[in-house]
């Protein structure tokens, strides 16, 4: 029979404490070394009432009950550096056993804990914390390792706009609003139809004549009232769209037009922003992600609108009403990943999905090396005369 501090000395005299000065040390990366050592991995194994209170910068906050569950989400190397602290540098040390009995070989405990920590005058910071409702709410994603408190933080901190409340943005915003992107940019100019309806699913029936991001933006709020929706009836051009996307990290194109496609593009260049891309046509639709400086843009793809003859406008040609359904939530799942930083993006790969087949298919898309948007070196040229750009082209593929 061992007593719990017999069990503490034990520890304390076989594994490895840190004194505040020295994880202080480690953490700027200033040691007697000619080469500079890697700052530490640093774990808060508290409850999480304590770490609200204050933690040390940078570190991460996983309880001692799943330590062992979650480390490998923050350490799969087993030889990584890690420095665990508590309190006051008890259930570190019992943490630190529990690791080192998993095979990592570099583990040490704060001596003193955070207590100690804050007395020694180290940093303290306050961590940005999920608020009950919200961990309520996402707890879902929270227990998710590639989205965790910290994913649905930075969903909650982002800005997305949408370019259409049509069949593409409809779905889209639905699930972003859902998912939690804090701040959603709607901009159209029409109002909703009757025509709209068998696709557009952010309206019904009894907002006929209302304009489309009105529309759009009581249905998002009822969804989330949490979410901060900018309902902007204005047609997307030259005059606005640099202010406009200087305000959000990811364009989502929901546009059913190549001048506001080609303008879209354009300025997501400009601005180095990830520009999401959806069209649908009758029983087909197309995916991908447009990055200048990552991947292709929407040029190196289409240097030109191709003739009307070959690009019918959705009232002519028609569209299968669950497709832009389809795509719209592969373009809200990209936006997700590109905001939560993880997964392998669409940058560079066209998916094209045919319902009729029930078949997806992929297509590499290269960057053109003579670009005259996106080309290394290449300054940007400036806005064109979309519509007179397009004026040979009819309406694109839904958007």
């Amino acid at each position: 029979m061992t007593s719990s501090q017999e069990w503490l000395t034990e520890l304390r005299g076989r594994l490895t404490e840190l004194s505040p000065d020295d994880l202080r040390t480690r953490l700027s990366g200033s040691t007697s070394s000619t080469e500079a050592s890697p700052a530490p991995i640093v774990l808060d194994v508290r409850e999480r009432d304590e770490f609200e209170e204050g933690a040390i910068p940078g570190a991460a906050h996983v309880p001692r009950g799943f330590l062992e569950l979650r480390i490998e989400k923050h350490a799969a190397d087993r030889s990584s550096s890690i420095v665990l602290y508590c309190a006051g540098g008890s259930r570190s040390l019992f943490a630190a056993e529990a690791l080192e009995r998993m095979g990592y070989t570099d583990v040490s405990s704060l001596a003193g804990g955070f207590n100690g920590w804050k007395q020694a005058g180290g940093e303290v910071h306050r961590p940005t914390v999920l608020r009950g409702e919200d961990r309520q709410r996402y707890a879902r994603h929270l227990v998710i390792p590639e989205v965790g408190e910290e994913g649905q933080q930075r969903l909650l901190a982002s800005r997305v706009l949408l370019v259409g409340a049509g069949g593409l943005g409809s779905p889209a915003a639905f699930y972003l609003a859902a998912a939690g992107v804090g701040t959603l940019g709607i901009i159209d100019p029409d109002v909703v139809d009757a025509s709209n309806l068998q696709r557009q699913i952010l309206h019904t029936e009894n907002r006929l004549g209302l304009p489309k991001v009105d529309s759009a933006a009581q249905t998002l709020r009822a969804i989330n009232s949490g979410v901060r929706v900018n309902a902007i009836r204005q047609r997307l051009d030259r005059d606005n769209v640099d202010e406009l996307f200087e305000q959000y990290d990811v364009i989502l194109d929901g546009t059913d037009n190549f001048a506001t496609r080609y303008l879209v593009n354009d300025a997501c260049v400009r601005h180095r922003k990830p520009n999401v891309h959806g069209s649908v046509y009758r029983f087909e639709g197309q995916v991908s992600v447009f990055w200048a400086g990552r991947g292709p843009c929407y040029r190196c793809l289409y240097p030109e609108p191709p003739p009307p003859e070959l690009a019918p406008s959705c009232a002519e040609a028609g569209v299968l009403g669950i497709l832009p359904g389809v795509v719209g939530l592969l373009e809200a799942v990209e936006t997700i990943k590109i905001l939560l930083g993880k997964g392998d993006l669409l940058v560079g790969r066209l998916m094209v999905y045919d319902a009729l087949a029930a078949r997806f298919q992929e297509l590499k898309i290269r960057r053109n090396p003579d670009c005259s948007y996106c080309a290394d070196g290449v300054e940007f040229p400036g806005y064109v005369d979309y519509e007179d750009f397009c004026s040979g082209a009819g309406s694109s593929r839904e958007g």
